[in-house]
C-alpha cells in the first residue's frame, strides 16, 4: 500500500479533451509496451469489447463508465515507471520559446500620396 502512496498523479494541462486524448495515446502505448504484463492488456481491451458489445441494460452510461474503469484500472496497474516514461514521451513538447508579436516601436508610417485624376 506504501508503494500506491509514491505514485505521482497524472494531472490534466489542456481541459477534457486534451487529457482525453492524451489517456487513450497513454493505453494505446501501454498495450503495444512488451513491458507490460499481457493480462492487464485485457482490461482495456475487455473494456472495449463490452462497449461494442452492449450489455442487457439499457443506456450508454454504464458502458462508458466500464470504459473509464478498464482505462483507469490499466494505467493505475501498470508499472509506474513505464506509465511514466510513456506520459512524457506523449507530452514532449518542441523546444523553443514562445512570444506575443512585438507591437510597432512607431505607428506613423511615412509615404506619399498621389491621387489619380481622370
Amino acid at each position: 500500500m506504501s508503494e500506491n502512496k509514491d505514485r505521482k498523479i497524472i494531472t490534466a494541462k489542456g481541459g477534457v479533451f486534451n487529457d482525453l486524448v492524451s489517456r487513450l495515446k497513454l493505453v494505446v502505448r501501454l498495450i503495444g509496451d512488451s513491458r507490460v504484463n499481457p493480462l492487464l492488456k485485457l482490461l482495456p481491451i475487455g473494456a472495449l469489447v463490452y462497449f461494442i458489445f452492449p450489455d442487457l441494460v439499457i443506456g450508454p452510461i454504464d458502458d462508458v463508465a466500464v470504459m473509464w474503469l478498464g482505462g483507469y484500472l490499466f494505467i493505475e496497474l501498470c508499472p509506474p515507471e513505464i506509465v511514466q516514461e510513456h506520459m512524457q514521451a506523449i507530452n514532449r513538447l518542441i523546444p523553443g520559446e514562445w512570444h506575443d508579436p512585438k507591437e510597432p516601436e512607431n505607428d506613423v508610417v511615412e509615404g506619399e500620396y498621389w491621387e489619380k485624376r481622370d
